[in-house]
């Protein structure tokens, strides 16, 4: 019998380490004997990143919101039907950087769409499809924006408000109080060795990696 893959998830607002750390993990997974697809939302299928770049670029046209959250699902199917779902079904671990709970977070909590609506959405879209582990990689909103001011040109969300990104946090949280045994938090203010060793603690207990 063909294994079932694991798909794991990593989230965090801006500046918080994600490309980092989803290389630390890319790595111990292989260093496992692991077949890693590393993938990301927006993104992942040469349709859904062209979706990402209507996303993410500045423009001086203002996104309506509801268009904004349909633009991310439709990048997402997209995604499951090319990427995700194939990788699981060859017994592959997908790695994605971002997934449905930044949906909750930017859109939902940040803008203020109603998560029963996004919760309809992610019904049809994702028919049932739910990450087995989220590493949600947690850190002061003002930290986190000095460091994504400092790493490149912001994009259209990073040009956001403070404010908008303490929402996004706290459905972050919300999203980890109604599905606690799903997410790994890390303290991302600590140290990068200490990040990583908690992580790796996670991934073998919540995963059962070697």
């Amino acid at each position: 019998m063909q294994p079932t893959g694991r798909f794991i998830t990593v989230e965090g607002t801006e500046g918080v380490g994600k490309s980092t750390n989803i290389a630390f993990i890319k790595a111990l997974l292989e260093s496992s004997g692991v077949e890693v697809v590393l993938t990301r939302e927006p993104g992942g299928t040469p349709l859904a990143e062209e979706i990402r770049a209507l996303l993410l670029s500045p423009r001086r046209e203002l996104v309506n919101d509801d268009a904004e959250m349909l633009l991310v699902f439709a990048a997402r199917a997209q995604h499951i039907d090319q990427v995700i779902k194939p990788a699981l079904s060859r017994g592959a671990w997908v790695l994605s950087d971002r997934f449905t709970d930044a949906t909750f977070a930017y859109q939902g909590a940040g803008r203020g769409i109603s998560w029963e609506r996004i919760k309809l959405l992610e019904s049809f879209v994702q028919a049932g499809l739910s990450p087995d582990l989220t590493v949600w990689l947690d850190l002061d909103v003002e930290v986190g924006m000095e460091r994504a001011m400092a790493r490149s040109e912001p994009d259209r969300f990073e040009l956001e408000k403070k404010t908008f990104f303490e929402k996004v946090r706290a459905g972050y949280q919300r999203r980890c109080d109604e599905d606690p045994d799903r997410f790994a938090v890390i303290d991302a203010s600590h140290s990068l060795a200490v990040v990583q060793q908690e992580i790796a603690r996670a991934l073998k207990e919540r995963l059962h990696l070697a």
